[in-house]
Protein backbone atom coordinates (compact mmCIF):
# COMPACT_ATOMS: atom_id res chain seq x y z
CA UNK A 1 0.00 0.00 0.00
CA UNK A 2 1.13 3.77 -0.93
CA UNK A 3 2.34 5.61 1.95
CA UNK A 4 -0.92 8.17 1.03
CA UNK A 5 -3.15 5.77 0.10
CA UNK A 6 -5.87 5.05 2.50
CA UNK A 7 -6.58 1.42 3.61
CA UNK A 8 -9.98 2.18 1.87
CA UNK A 9 -8.34 2.95 -1.31
CA UNK A 10 -6.08 -0.26 -1.43
CA UNK A 11 -9.03 -2.52 -0.91
CA UNK A 12 -10.52 -1.16 -3.89
CA UNK A 13 -7.83 -0.72 -5.78
CA UNK A 14 -6.97 -4.90 -5.00
CA UNK A 15 -11.10 -5.85 -5.85
CA UNK A 16 -10.50 -3.68 -8.85
CA UNK A 17 -7.31 -6.05 -9.59
CA UNK A 18 -9.18 -9.03 -8.57
CA UNK A 19 -12.43 -8.70 -10.92
CA UNK A 20 -10.32 -7.90 -13.56
CA UNK A 21 -10.97 -10.97 -14.43
CA UNK A 22 -7.31 -11.31 -14.97
CA UNK A 23 -5.19 -14.33 -13.44
CA UNK A 24 -3.06 -13.27 -10.19
CA UNK A 25 0.04 -12.49 -11.77
CA UNK A 26 -1.15 -10.25 -14.64
CA UNK A 27 -3.97 -8.43 -12.61
CA UNK A 28 -1.23 -5.29 -11.69
CA UNK A 29 1.65 -6.81 -9.75
CA UNK A 30 3.70 -8.23 -12.48
CA UNK A 31 2.63 -5.70 -14.96
CA UNK A 32 3.54 -2.74 -12.25
CA UNK A 33 7.14 -4.96 -11.62
CA UNK A 34 8.22 -5.16 -15.28
CA UNK A 35 7.27 -1.14 -15.80
CA UNK A 36 9.73 -0.33 -13.22
CA UNK A 37 12.23 -1.31 -15.77
CA UNK A 38 11.96 1.12 -18.09
CA UNK A 39 10.56 4.24 -15.40
CA UNK A 40 14.08 3.29 -14.38
CA UNK A 41 16.49 3.12 -17.81
CA UNK A 42 14.60 6.44 -19.02
CA UNK A 43 15.16 8.22 -15.87
CA UNK A 44 18.86 6.73 -15.97
CA UNK A 45 19.12 7.82 -19.64
CA UNK A 46 17.65 11.35 -19.02
CA UNK A 47 19.95 11.40 -15.74
CA UNK A 48 23.37 10.88 -18.23
CA UNK A 49 21.92 13.01 -21.13
CA UNK A 50 21.89 16.15 -18.04
CA UNK A 51 25.56 14.94 -17.09
CA UNK A 52 26.70 15.06 -20.71
CA UNK A 53 24.96 18.39 -21.45
CA UNK A 54 26.61 19.92 -17.92
CA UNK A 55 30.32 18.76 -19.11
CA UNK A 56 29.83 19.95 -22.71
CA UNK A 57 28.56 23.24 -21.51
CA UNK A 58 31.32 23.23 -18.98
CA UNK A 59 33.94 22.91 -21.98
CA UNK A 60 32.41 25.23 -23.81
CA UNK A 61 32.26 27.87 -21.48
CA UNK A 62 35.63 27.49 -20.45
CA UNK A 63 36.49 27.38 -24.22
CA UNK A 64 35.16 30.89 -24.51
CA UNK A 65 36.49 32.18 -21.72
CA UNK A 66 40.02 30.69 -22.21
CA UNK A 67 41.01 30.14 -25.52
CA UNK A 68 43.62 27.69 -26.71
CA UNK A 69 44.86 26.98 -29.86
CA UNK A 70 42.05 27.03 -31.25
CA UNK A 71 39.38 30.55 -31.12
CA UNK A 72 35.73 30.22 -31.05
CA UNK A 73 34.52 31.86 -33.69
CA UNK A 74 30.84 33.45 -33.54
CA UNK A 75 28.77 31.16 -35.58
CA UNK A 76 30.52 28.07 -33.97
CA UNK A 77 29.69 29.50 -30.27
CA UNK A 78 25.72 30.27 -31.45
CA UNK A 79 25.78 26.32 -32.77
CA UNK A 80 27.37 24.76 -29.68
CA UNK A 81 24.98 27.04 -27.20
CA UNK A 82 21.97 26.02 -28.96
CA UNK A 83 23.42 22.34 -29.22
CA UNK A 84 23.74 22.26 -25.73
CA UNK A 85 20.04 23.34 -25.11
CA UNK A 86 18.62 20.52 -27.35
CA UNK A 87 21.02 18.71 -25.39
CA UNK A 88 19.03 19.31 -22.87
CA UNK A 89 15.57 19.52 -24.32
CA UNK A 90 16.07 15.86 -25.10
CA UNK A 91 16.95 15.09 -21.98
CA UNK A 92 13.92 16.85 -20.50
CA UNK A 93 11.88 14.76 -23.04
CA UNK A 94 13.00 11.06 -21.64
CA UNK A 95 12.09 12.13 -17.79
CA UNK A 96 8.79 13.44 -19.03
CA UNK A 97 8.29 9.79 -20.47
CA UNK A 98 10.00 8.63 -17.61
CA UNK A 99 7.80 10.47 -14.97
CA UNK A 100 5.17 10.22 -17.34
CA UNK A 101 5.24 6.10 -17.40
CA UNK A 102 5.69 6.13 -13.25
CA UNK A 103 2.64 8.36 -12.82
CA UNK A 104 0.62 5.67 -15.14
CA UNK A 105 1.58 2.84 -13.74
CA UNK A 106 2.39 3.41 -10.05
CA UNK A 107 1.33 7.15 -8.73
CA UNK A 108 -1.13 9.75 -9.73
CA UNK A 109 -1.09 12.15 -7.00
CA UNK A 110 2.91 12.85 -7.35
CA UNK A 111 3.94 16.59 -6.18
CA UNK A 112 4.77 17.57 -9.83
CA UNK A 113 4.06 20.92 -11.69
CA UNK A 114 0.35 20.94 -13.28
CA UNK A 115 2.20 20.67 -16.86
CA UNK A 116 3.61 17.63 -16.03
CA UNK A 117 0.42 15.58 -14.75
CA UNK A 118 0.03 12.84 -16.88
CA UNK A 119 -3.39 10.97 -15.80
CA UNK A 120 -3.74 8.80 -19.21
CA UNK A 121 -1.37 7.55 -21.87
CA UNK A 122 -2.89 10.28 -24.19
CA UNK A 123 -1.12 13.44 -22.00
CA UNK A 124 2.26 11.15 -22.17
CA UNK A 125 1.85 10.84 -25.99
CA UNK A 126 0.48 14.87 -25.71
CA UNK A 127 3.80 16.00 -23.60
CA UNK A 128 6.30 13.71 -25.36
CA UNK A 129 5.29 14.81 -29.02
CA UNK A 130 5.02 18.91 -27.57
CA UNK A 131 8.45 19.21 -26.51
CA UNK A 132 9.51 17.10 -29.46
CA UNK A 133 8.34 19.87 -31.56
CA UNK A 134 10.18 21.79 -29.69
CA UNK A 135 13.48 19.42 -29.90
CA UNK A 136 13.27 20.18 -34.00
CA UNK A 137 12.75 23.64 -34.19
CA UNK A 138 16.00 23.92 -32.16
CA UNK A 139 17.76 21.70 -34.43
CA UNK A 140 16.42 23.58 -37.34
CA UNK A 141 17.58 26.51 -35.86
CA UNK A 142 21.30 25.55 -35.08
CA UNK A 143 21.18 24.03 -38.48
CA UNK A 144 20.10 27.08 -40.12
CA UNK A 145 22.45 29.57 -38.14
CA UNK A 146 25.55 27.52 -39.50
CA UNK A 147 24.43 26.76 -43.08
CA UNK A 148 26.38 27.84 -45.86
CA UNK A 149 25.15 25.43 -48.47
CA UNK A 150 22.81 27.41 -50.83
CA UNK A 151 19.26 26.63 -51.09
CA UNK A 152 19.33 23.01 -49.64
CA UNK A 153 18.12 24.21 -45.86
CA UNK A 154 14.75 24.79 -47.36
CA UNK A 155 14.89 20.61 -48.08
CA UNK A 156 15.48 20.20 -44.09
CA UNK A 157 13.31 23.00 -43.06
CA UNK A 158 10.34 21.51 -45.43
CA UNK A 159 10.69 18.42 -44.10
CA UNK A 160 11.18 19.52 -40.53
CA UNK A 161 8.22 21.50 -41.06
CA UNK A 162 5.77 18.88 -42.66
CA UNK A 163 6.62 16.40 -39.73
CA UNK A 164 5.52 19.58 -37.15
CA UNK A 165 1.94 19.63 -38.99
CA UNK A 166 1.85 16.22 -38.71
CA UNK A 167 2.99 16.22 -35.06
CA UNK A 168 0.46 19.08 -34.38
CA UNK A 169 -2.51 17.41 -36.59
CA UNK A 170 -2.03 14.59 -34.39
CA UNK A 171 -1.74 16.29 -31.02
CA UNK A 172 -5.28 18.03 -32.02
CA UNK A 173 -6.67 14.30 -32.87
CA UNK A 174 -5.92 13.26 -29.02
CA UNK A 175 -8.74 12.88 -26.70
CA UNK A 176 -8.08 15.06 -23.81
CA UNK A 177 -11.40 15.16 -21.26
CA UNK A 178 -11.60 18.26 -21.14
Amino acid sequence: MAESETPAAAATKDETIKSSGLPFFLGGYVVRAIMILPVVATMLAALALMIWGFLDTWHFVTGLLVPGDHAVVRDEALLHAIEVVDLFLLATVVQVVSLGLYQLYFKQDLALPKWLKINDLDDLKSKLVGVSITVMAVFFLGKAITWRNGVDILYLGGAVALVIVALTYFLSKIDHHE
